[in-house]
């Protein structure tokens, strides 16, 4: 089928949970991170929320020896086409599409001086990653996070 794996419905695809790998390199001073947990994509369950998913992350992020809890909650919502989501912040605040119709996805998200491109491949239905690059005055770093669906 090729190197990726085109998705047809992408909230259809994320929706349940999935065990969280994710690495992060700091480029401009070495140091490294790491982050393990899982991501449950579940309904926005909100009176008059728009269809959608939940993306509620939790896990352990250890930053140069040193572990604390971590989380974040994203809100994924329909986009133009089933194979298409619109990605916002918690509050509601863009972050970016997200077009895996044919398995590989490419988003920018500007936030102040900084630009964080996200890379998003599918490599079947088990198993996705994102690699987001983060270039600025004030960040050189980059995170890879790899997602293996829990039954």
């Amino acid at each position: 089928m090729g190197e990726f794996w085109p998705v047809t419905d992408v909230l259809a695809h994320l929706s349940g949970s999935w065990r969280v790998e994710r690495s992060v390199r700091d480029l401009a001073s070495g140091a490294e991170g790491r982050f393990t947990g899982t991501t449950v994509f579940g309904p926005l369950g909100e009176p008059g929320a728009p269809h959608g998913l939940l993306h509620q992350e939790s896990g352990t992020f250890v930053w140069q020896g040193t572990p604390r809890p971590a989380e974040r909650t994203l809100r994924f919502l329909p986009g133009p086409s089933p194979a298409t989501a619109l990605v916002r912040f918690s509050d509601g605040r863009p972050f970016h599409d997200l077009d895996l119709s044919t398995g590989r996805y490419v988003a920018d998200h500007p936030c102040a001086a900084d630009l964080y491109r996200g890379e998003f491949t599918v490599r079947d239905e088990n198993h996705w990653r994102t690699v987001w690059r983060v270039g600025g005055p004030a960040k050189d770093l980059v995170l890879t996070t790899d997602y293996t669906w829990l039954p």
